[in-house]
């Protein structure tokens, strides 16, 4: 394809970037159904058909790609939260305990589900079937955006306390928060198909496997990420000099600096550099919580997210009808639907059992695990690490492999985009019906 043709479809993702959001905020539908779907039809269109959009032959690019959408989402992400989260504050850590159940049950019973039905009952590949599960680990709430949290929410109420409006929305927090840390967590587990594939038996690099990259590479990342993002809060609110307090100028750009220097610092030092990325933007959200600038930094970093996610989707839309399902059999139908409306819910489910909210408040009711279980969202983050996989050993598989993830990505897209406002007015009526029987009580 010529490169005019490339701009033309650039182009008009950034357009549509622009007037999407507000034109589908009176409809149930969101943004990236409606660029995956677009890009289906622009697939079909005379001078796109020719278009060379072959994952295999264009691994490299597809890595770096779907690499930098995935280091831009984190930045969003970490400076999205509200909650706090202090390494010398238990309390905290306690606050915490909807991502840590997501992160240590529901996410390694994901990876297993799918891991074991691969190989198991459809005879794929020991190394390719624990590829499909890392890969398809990854939540992405981005992509269903009626399930996260807003943007920076604290704000000086009128008594000069801090009120943290997404504090007590727990689904959404959950969420969130789990598409910030597992995007980092999966890595392990990609690697470990990479050494199936590439060194041989488990037995053969097990134990390093456990010490370096289930340990050593966390610890790198996330001491990255606290040691930059400790330092861009001191230059931004508290430097001496005016001309570099980006916080009184309002700089958003130096959300962007952070992150590429943090991800660049981590995997230098040989850490994960997507713990690191969101580790920094936490750090950074963590001083001065109230201040404006964590708005104006936010802001930028969406509008970046938002713009390459739809690009990315766009062109995996023309992707499908230019022949990336070509290898997609009923076994990859079965994997796809299997995760994302039997082994994602039921491990959700499964890692909220005997969970109890912290500070006064009460634990997951019945709907609450539900929407949180079921919303396991598939996206950019699973064709990175198939992607970054691929360039890195060899899988016979990989033709299929790529189907199958492609499928489970649009497919999540579409039921997720369509149930989303659903699930979550399903949801509020029953917390707005607690309240009220509280209240009475």
């Amino acid at each position: 394809m010529s490169a005019p043709w490339i701009y033309v479809a650039l182009g008009l993702a950034l357009f549509l970037a622009v007037i999407l959001p507000p034109v589908l905020d009176r409809w149930r539908v969101n943004a990236p159904m409606v660029l995956v779907t677009l890009g289906l039809i622009v697939g079909l269109l005379p001078g796109f058909r020719d278009l060379d959009l072959d994952p295999v032959a264009h691994g490299a690019a597809i890595t770096h790609i779907t690499e930098f959408t995935v280091l831009v989402s984190l930045m969003g992400v970490g400076l999205a939260l509200d909650r706090p989260l202090s390494f010398r504050d238990w309390g905290s850590w306690r606050s915490w305990s909807p991502t840590w159940r997501l992160l240590g049950i529901a996410m390694p019973l994901t990876i297993a589900g799918v891991a074991l039905l691969a190989w198991g009952p459809f005879g794929v590949a020991a190394p390719a079937a624990l590829l499909l599960g890392a890969a398809l680990a990854p939540t992405d709430p981005v992509l269903a955006s009626d399930v996260q949290v807003g943007g920076p929410n604290a704000a000086d109420t009128a008594d000069g306390e801090e009120e943290q409006v997404d504090e007590e929305d727990e689904v959404r927090f959950a969420l969130t928060s789990e598409a910030g840390l597992n995007d980092g967590l999966a890595f392990p587990f990609v690697h470990a198909a990479i050494l199936l594939a590439t060194v041989g038996a488990f037995s053969q690099w097990g134990a390093h496997w456990v010490a370096w990259e289930g340990i050593g590479k966390i610890a790198l990342g996330v001491a990255v990420g606290v040691a930059i993002g400790w330092a861009v809060t001191r230059l931004a609110f508290t430097a001496r000099s005016e001309d570099l307090r980006f916080a009184a100028t309002g700089e958003p750009l130096v959300a962007i600096a952070a992150l590429l220097a943090t991800y660049g610092a981590a995997e230098v030092v040989g850490g994960y550099g997507f713990l690191a990325v969101f580790t920094c933007a936490m750090a950074i959200r963590s001083f001065e919580r109230a201040h404006s600038y964590h708005h104006d930094m936010h802001e930028v970093i969406e509008r970046l997210e938002r713009l390459l996610t739809l690009v990315v989707l766009l062109f995996l839309g023309m992707a499908l009808t230019n022949g990336l399902l070509a290898n997609l059999d009923w076994q990859g139908v079965t994997l796809s639907l299997a995760l994302l409306l039997v082994i994602r819910p039921l491990a959700g489910m499964a890692s909220f059992i005997g969970h109890r909210r912290q500070r006064g408040v009460q634990g997951f009711d019945k709907r609450e695990r539900v929407v949180a279980a079921f919303f396991g969202v598939r996206g950019i983050g699973s064709l990175f690490y198939l992607a970054y996989a691929a360039t890195h050993a060899d899988f016979p598989e990989v033709r299929w492999l790529w189907s199958v993830v492609a499928f489970t990505v649009v497919v999540s897209v579409y039921l997720h985009g369509f149930t989303a406002p659903w699930a979550m007015a399903w949801q509020e009526r029953g917390e707005q019906a607690r309240r009220r029987a509280d209240a009475r009580t």
